[in-house]
């Protein structure tokens, strides 16, 4: 498992990708694309907009306190355990797969705050991950080499530590 450091955490308080304040932009960017959300309002959004991401990453909470929930009854559900502030190796090998068999709703006992990052290392070129943004809106993060390289580089500010 890889816990991210409390002096390393200010790193990911700006967004790793394009900022919006709403949805609306962000629906022509979506058309024709492989998309993916990380985020329970996120995912509820694009759910009611009639843009059902390939992969869902959930946690039934938003900003610390619990969310109604998202189904997508069509879909697998994979349940992983990740602490928060961590990312475990059930959180990176579900992303995995997930990104190879699609339409996967990937529940965590936890948190998924940190999921993009997994989730960008295994990823297809073009593809894009949708997240919120706390208070300012949502991110958009289109895949490419120059991301997974950051993503990578994110990756080593963390601490290995056995799984829990």
């Amino acid at each position: 498992m890889l816990r991210l450091p409390e002096d390393q955490r200010h790193l990911f308080q700006r967004p790793f990708g394009t900022l919006y304040s709403s949805l609306d932009p962000v629906i022509p960017l979506l058309v024709g694309k492989l998309f993916f959300s990380v985020g329970d309002v996120v995912t509820d959004h694009l759910l009611q907009a009639g843009y059902p991401p390939a992969i869902a990453i959930i946690d039934g909470q938003t900003m610390r306190r619990p969310h109604n929930g998202v189904e997508i009854p069509a879909y697998q559900i994979t349940h992983v355990t990740n602490p928060p502030g961590c990312i475990s190796s059930d959180l990176i090998q579900a992303t995995k797969t997930a990104v190879a068999v699609g339409k996967t709703v990937i529940q965590v006992s936890g948190e998924e705050d940190l999921a993009v990052l997994p989730l960008a290392l295994a990823s297809p070129d073009d593809s894009l991950i949708l997240y919120g943004q706390p208070g300012e809106g949502l991110v958009v993060l289109e895949i490419s080499p120059s991301v997974r390289e950051k993503a990578r580089n994110f990756l080593e500010k963390f601490e290995s530590v056995p799984d829990s």
